[in-house]
């Protein structure tokens, strides 16, 4: 594995299973000797925890997509500026369960409300973050109802899982469509494989990727 160290991140809909990958990689990482940072989003600082818990929580339609976005990038910004570079700059990997493309996925594509727009929100990102981005972006496929009923299955769902299954399906074809436009940084798995099987697709990718 190269020793520069990278910031990956893992996308995909809800019930797609990132938090079980996210546990196996820290297993990897641990076992392979490599200093690595697991954080995710909303959240990842005291200041983006707090935002995390006014955006988890709370009833569907509490904001317009405007503002839901605004949010999202301030906790982004505290998460960037607290945890996730001076990681990067202690030599530490970074792996976060959500990052930027969640937040266009969810609130373009997901809400598809006319008050925002990708060149909007490609804009916010380039204030908030610059130039900076992952060096890796995997997004774990699933169809929306099986994603569904694994969450259902966890108990009760935070506000952006409770979403009608159209959202979630917008949602899924919002993630392919970032995927295409950057096939150099996001690969896209099944997530319909068995959690050991997965681990393996992703490890292979990190691997090929940065060997």
């Amino acid at each position: 594995m190269q020793e520069l160290p990278k910031f990956i991140t893992l996308e995909g809909g809800d019930g797609a299973g990132k938090s079980t990958q996210i546990q196996m990689l820290k297993s990897y990482f641990e076992k392979q000797k490599i200093p690595c940072l697991f954080t995710k989003e909303p959240g990842g600082s005291v200041g983006a925890d707090e935002i995390r818990q006014i955006l988890i929580n709370g009833q569907l339609n509490k904001w317009d997509a405007v503002s839901e976005t605004l949010l999202f990038y301030a906790s982004r910004r505290a998460h960037l500026v607290d945890t996730i570079w001076p990681a990067l700059k202690a030599g530490k990997w970074v792996v976060s369960d959500r990052f930027a493309d969640s937040t266009l996925a969810y609130q373009v594509y997901g809400r598809q409300s006319k008050l925002i727009t990708k060149e909007q929100v490609a804009d916010l990102y380039h204030l908030v973050a610059g130039d900076f981005k992952p060096d890796l972006t995997i997004i774990l496929d699933i169809d929306p109802q099986v994603g569904l009923n694994r969450v259902s299955r966890r108990g009760q769902a935070d506000r952006f899982e409770a979403s009608a299954l159209a959202f979630h399906e917008r949602l899924r074809e919002g993630f392919k469509e970032i995927a295409a436009a950057e096939p150099e940084r996001c690969v896209v798995i099944n997530a319909d494989n068995p959690p050991e099987m997965l681990h393996r697709e992703i490890v292979r990718l990190i691997e090929d990727r940065f060997s």
